[in-house]
């Protein structure tokens, strides 16, 4: 069965296609690619954007945002992000940057699975990592769902030094993995770091939603 994308909400598309039809958002954003772009332009890929705030057993995910890619004729040119507000969905910003290939390239590797799964993305913070999600109920409401052990993650490129960028992994296999890789240094490091690092210099904490820089 093909890779399923779950349906967008139509107030976060419409956000999206509103900020593409002003000269004034395009001409801000700091994408080039996207200002350069000549002729008519198309949103696609919707995928909703969860957070995994921390490495433990059972921790629960929470939905961030949208993302779409931006495409002009058969190429890609940029990305936007919505987030959700009081009032609804509304348009966030435009990038470019690497993870919009490799989004891409790991939606090609997905569908040649062979397998049903919903397609979703999944920030880490905590290693600055960002990954697809194939979640295995791909009825489930896009907005809800727990990561399940069956459940495959792609690490997107640029991926965190030592974790190979687009390879599958199930869910119950990478995530202590990843927990084990983040704690043991902080055990082995944190009273000689907290020593020498002045703390201005520092390593600002992780946004909630990844993000090329």
């Amino acid at each position: 069965m093909p890779l399923l994308f779950p349906l967008a909400p139509a107030p976060a598309l419409r956000s999206v296609v509103a900020a593409l039809g002003s000269p004034t958002a395009v001409r801000e954003a700091r994408t080039p690619s996207l200002r350069a772009a000549q002729g008519t332009t198309s949103v696609e890929l919707p995928l909703p954007v969860h957070v995994l705030d921390h490495l433990v057993p059972a921790s629960p995910t929470r939905l961030a945002g949208w993302r779409f890619v931006i495409r002009c004729g058969d190429q890609s040119v940029a990305a936007a992000d919505t987030t959700p507000t009081p009032d609804g969905w509304k348009f966030s910003h435009f990038f470019e940057g690497p993870y919009i290939a490799s989004t891409e390239r790991a939606v090609l590797q997905a569908e040649s699975l062979g397998a049903s799964y919903q397609a979703r993305l999944l920030s880490v913070p905590e290693l600055y990592m960002l990954t697809l999600w194939l979640h295995g109920d791909h009825t489930a409401d896009p907005s809800e769902g727990s990561l399940a052990p069956t459940d495959l993650l792609i690490p997107l490129a640029p991926a965190p030094p030592g974790i190979a960028a687009h390879r599958p992994h199930q869910v119950g296999e990478l995530l202590p993995a990843l927990g084990h890789r983040l704690t043991r240094p902080a055990s082995l490091t944190t009273t000689t770091a907290s020593l020498a690092t002045p703390a201005s210099l520092k390593a600002p904490a992780p946004t909630s939603l990844t993000t090329p820089a």
